[in-house]
């Protein structure tokens, strides 16, 4: 049986002008949201983050946030294709003004969450790039909000990665649940954009594929996602994310859960997990890493 409240396409989050509105209520947990935001040039817009810490992140762009007398301007990116950004952390129970001069697209992953922090900025420069597996696996993947790297949170968490086209990323196929022997319980959100055939510009035209999956068989979901799609996982193993070839695949992961220690630890589905033994004999994919801070690491398509 499949579940289609997990696919969330293009559109069906939209808030006004604004392409995504995902509190935990709307996706039937407790935890874990996001919010995608536009900002015309010359705008401001206050957002007022109530019970929710927050990550504002530029995805095209760059704008100013102003929060508890604090003032971060974010030099942000021409896309995600181009270049890893600078980003911001707000706390919760803030008011936040986000100011862009020349228009904007942001997103703010967020986390309901008890411990109100002071705010942050973070470098783009200080954001550690990893390349992840090997071969056809092989994928960038951008730790800047994760454990170890970014300590200033209460319970989100938070990476984005680039999957060059034609690779599979996601995999092996992993999970975050409360069940054996994942030793933490996330919910999980993947914010989608690819990129059009210029390997850089986000466009509805390409494609991707994503599969989430339970051993019970309550949520067997394969599904085609483009650009500005959402998928909610709550629990189970999720992936392969397939990028399709001439389309390289984004994508933004928000993990929060009710842990005393935020943790993005994982288990591999079993039946699959050998796949990891073999990556030590095969080199990773020359096209990765696709960006750093400085901006694209080569030229041409990634």
């Amino acid at each position: 049986m499949t579940d289609s409240k997990l696919h969330r396409p293009h559109g069906s989050l939209a808030d006004g002008d604004d392409p995504v509105l995902l509190a935990p209520d709307d996706a039937g947990w407790t935890w874990t949201g996001l919010r995608v935001l536009r900002l015309v040039a010359g705008a401001s817009r206050t957002v007022r983050t109530g019970e929710f810490e927050a990550f504002v992140l530029p995805l095209a762009g760059g704008c100013v946030v102003e929060v508890d007398g604090e003032r971060f301007e974010l030099a942000g990116r021409e896309s995600v294709f181009t270049r890893v950004t600078d980003f911001a952390y707000v706390p919760r129970d803030a008011e936040v003004v986000l100011t862009s001069a020349g228009g904007c697209e942001l997103a703010l992953p967020m986390a309901r969450c008890g411990r109100r922090l002071r705010p942050g900025y973070g470098p783009a420069e200080d954001v550690p790039v990893e390349v992840r597996g090997a071969g056809n696996a092989t994928r960038q993947v951008t730790n800047f909000g994760v454990p170890g790297v970014w300590e200033h949170a209460d319970k989100l968490n938070a990476c984005e990665l680039i999957t060059p086209d034609g690779n599979w990323s996601s995999y092996p196929p992993h999970k975050h649940d409360d069940s054996e022997p994942c030793p933490v319980a996330n919910e999980e959100i993947y914010y989608f954009r690819v990129a059009g055939r210029d390997g850089v510009t986000p466009d509805r035209e390409g494609f991707g594929l994503h599969r989430t999956y339970t051993d019970d068989g309550v949520i067997d979901e394969d599904v085609v996602v483009r650009d500005g799609d959402v998928f909610l996982i709550p629990r189970g193993y999720h992936g392969p994310c397939v990028a399709a070839p001439g389309y390289p695949l984004y994508y933004l992961n928000v993990l929060a859960g009710p842990g005393a220690e935020r943790s993005m630890a994982f288990c591999d589905d079993p039946a699959h997990g050998w796949v990891r033994d073999t990556w030590a004999s095969v080199p990773p994919d020359p096209r990765c890493p696709v960006t750093s801070a400085a901006g694209r690491v080569r030229e041409g398509r990634p």
